[in-house]
C-alpha cells in the first residue's frame, strides 16, 4: 500500500488545540485498540506503520519540523521505547547522536531520574547525567497526557542540556496543556 505524507507542521503555542487531523492517510494504517492497557483507554497501534511505510513516516517527521530547525540540533532525544525507533532512524538519516531517556535500571550509572505519572499509571525515566550539555529535539511516538515529554524535558534540563523541541508522530491534543518548548507533529487526535 503506497501513503501519501502530508506532514502538518504543528507549534503548540501558535495553533488552537482543537485543531485535527484525522483525514491523514496514516489514519487508515493505525489500529485503534480499544480498553487497552485499561479499561477507557483506547491505545493507538502505530505497528502497522513501522511494518510497512517506515520511510513515508520518518519523511512525514522531518517535514513536520520547520525549516532549519534541524540545524540547531546536536543530538536527539529517545523517549522510551517507541522513541527509540523514530530517534534512531531519524539519527542515521540525519547524521545526529542520541541521548537515551531509558525506564529505570537499564543505563549505567551515574544516572539523574525522575517519577511521573502516565494517563495509566506512573514510570521513571532515567538519564546519563554526565554528558556535555548539548541542543536536544526530545522524539517520542505520542504526546498524550505529556507526563513522560514533560520528563524527558526537565531531566535534560537538569543535565544542562538546552531542549530546543519535540517532535511525536501523534499528539493527543486534549490529553495535556501547554509543554514548555514547541511540539511538531504529523498526526492530531
Amino acid at each position: 500500500m503506497s501513503v501519501t505524507t502530508a506532514a502538518i507542521p504543528v507549534d503548540n503555542k501558535s495553533e488552537p488545540s482543537h485543531a485535527r487531523n484525522t483525514d491523514h492517510p496514516f489514519w487508515q494504517i493505525i489500529r485503534t485498540v480499544p480498553d487497552f492497557p485499561k479499561v477507557g483507554i483506547d491505545f493507538y497501534d502505530i505497528t502497522p506503520l513501522l511494518r510497512s511505510h517506515i520511510d513515508e513516516v520518518i519523511d512525514a517527521l522531518l517535514a513536520a519540523l520547520p525549516d532549519g530547525l534541524i540545524d540547531e540540533v546536536d543530538c536527539l532525544g529517545a523517549v522510551e521505547a517507541r522513541g527509540f525507533v523514530f530517534a534512531s532512524l531519524l539519527a542515521g538519516r540525519l547524521g545526529k547522536g542520541m541521548i537515551l531517556l531509558r525506564k529505570p535500571g537499564k543505563l549505567p550509572p551515574p544516572v539523574a531520574n525522575k517519577a511521573y505519572a502516565l494517563e495509566y499509571g506512573k514510570d521513571t525515566l532515567e538519564m546519563q547525567n554526565n554528558l556535555p550539555p548539548e541542543r536536544v529535539l526530545l522524539v517520542d511516538d505520542i504526546l498524550a497526557t505529556g507526563g513522560t515529554l514533560t520528563t524527558a524535558y526537565e531531566l535534560c534540563r537538569s543535565a544542562e542540556h538546552t531542549v530546543v523541541g519535540a517532535l511525536v508522530l501523534l499528539d493527543l491534543v486534549d490529553l495535556h496543556g501547554e509543554f514548555p518548548v514547541p511540539v511538531y507533529t504529523v498526526l492530531k487526535a
